[in-house]
């Protein structure tokens, strides 16, 4: 086929007439095709994808924007850090917005700031986008409800509450405390008295969720609530946690609230000469890339970030071009538990424990500041 020449020679980019004329169908029949209307049949489906392909088409979407009232974009506000649960999921968030045929807007929030996400919303909202995504895991307004946003199109909230106003609000990625209590019942299992708990900052949703719920599963069996060490998800802030613990001749099991910390927490308990796992057992959280090759490799929950990613996107986007429908509904997000080589069962009574014994610890699970290393996570 002969493609017309615009100014200067140069080829005229194809419409959606070329389409129609090559596949043998009509113009509307090419816009249903294109706007997934029902009622269109596979093979004409083929045949107009196909025809495009080959004429390398290209839909209009500001011709689209102006017929419809939606600029197919979604906004993302997301915390500008390099920590890998956040950088993960908005990998995982692009990638699925890209296969949804939507425009990405992506604005970063800076931790420390309190407006920093209405700032966010109200900046993608002046671009016109058709849903928000919030992927923000900190709680910076400190639970203050005047900080929420009204937002007036519909928002997904990844790992936190619903603290919008919106015509639909949506929430993924909130099983972390189901998790947390599958790596605390691992330790249970394996026959230990009670884990002791490494935490995350608690202004981080992630972490206070990850705390809860091995406060949850070790009152629920009955067993002693230990004190918690908090750490800032840096390896340095595990490795001085772990120093604190390996003193503690009654510590046989640690979960941490993630990756980094618990290899830092090993390197500490290593150096003090309590072995992991015969003396203590060590559990992260992320199942981050380098976890399986550490010494020992580390036994971890696996964070689904693709999946919370894919089913969130697929309802927000139920949820943009379906305004009168009724929310698709949330599923439970997959609990993945890889056990490697960093927990087993707590070492005999007769064996003498290793490492310095100090007073029993109070009770109650009230977090304390890893001492020293607290501060900001290392970016």
């Amino acid at each position: 086929m002969t493609r017309g020449t615009g100014r200067g020679g140069s080829p005229a980019a194809p419409s959606s007439t070329d389409v129609a004329r090559l596949a043998g169908v009509s113009q509307k029949t090419v816009s249903r095709v294109f706007n997934d209307e029902p009622y269109v049949s596979a093979d004409v489906r083929r045949r107009v994808s196909e025809a495009a392909e080959r004429l390398g088409y290209r839909r209009n979407n500001a011709a689209r924007a102006l017929a419809s009232g939606r600029t197919r974009s979604i906004g993302v506000v997301t915390l500008g850090t390099a920590l890998y649960g956040p950088a993960s999921l908005l990998m995982g968030v692009e990638r699925v917005v890209r296969d949804t045929g939507y425009a990405l807007r992506v604005v970063n929030t800076m931790e420390g700031d309190p407006a920093g996400i209405a700032g966010a919303v109200d900046s993608l909202l002046d671009q016109g986008v058709d849903g928000i995504v919030i992927s923000e895991p900190i709680d910076e307004a400190g639970g203050n409800g005047d900080m929420a946003p009204r937002v007036g199109v519909p928002v997904l909230v990844i790992g936190a509450p619903p603290f919008v106003t919106a015509p639909a609000v949506l929430n993924a990625g909130d099983g972390a405390d189901l998790m947390a209590r599958t790596a605390t019942e691992h330790l249970l299992a394996l026959g230990h008295t009670t884990v002791h708990h490494l935490a995350g900052p608690q202004r981080w949703y992630a972490a206070r969720d990850r705390l809860e719920g091995w406060r949850a599963t070790l009152t629920a069996h009955g067993k002693d609530v230990p004190e918690v060490v908090t750490g800032d998800w840096s390896a340095a802030s595990g490795y001085t946690a772990g120093r604190a613990l390996a003193e503690d001749g009654d510590v046989t099991a640690v979960f941490s609230a993630n990756d980094d910390m618990a290899i830092g927490l090993v390197r500490a308990l290593t150096e003090a000469g309590r072995r992991v796992p015969e003396d203590v057992s060590v559990v992260g959280f992320d199942d981050i890339p380098v976890a399986a090759y550490v010494t020992p490799p580390l036994t971890t929950v696996r964070q689904p970030f693709d999946a919370v990613a894919q089913e969130g996107l697929k309802r927000l986007v139920h949820a943009i071009e379906n305004p009168d429908a009724d929310p698709l509904p949330p599923s439970d997000p997959p609990i993945d538990l890889v056990v490697r080589a960093s927990t087993a069962p707590p070492p005999s009574r007769t064996t003498p424990a290793r490492g310095r014994r100090t007073p029993a610890r109070r009770q109650g699970g009230t977090p304390a500041a890893a001492r020293p290393g607290g501060g900001a996570p290392q970016h």
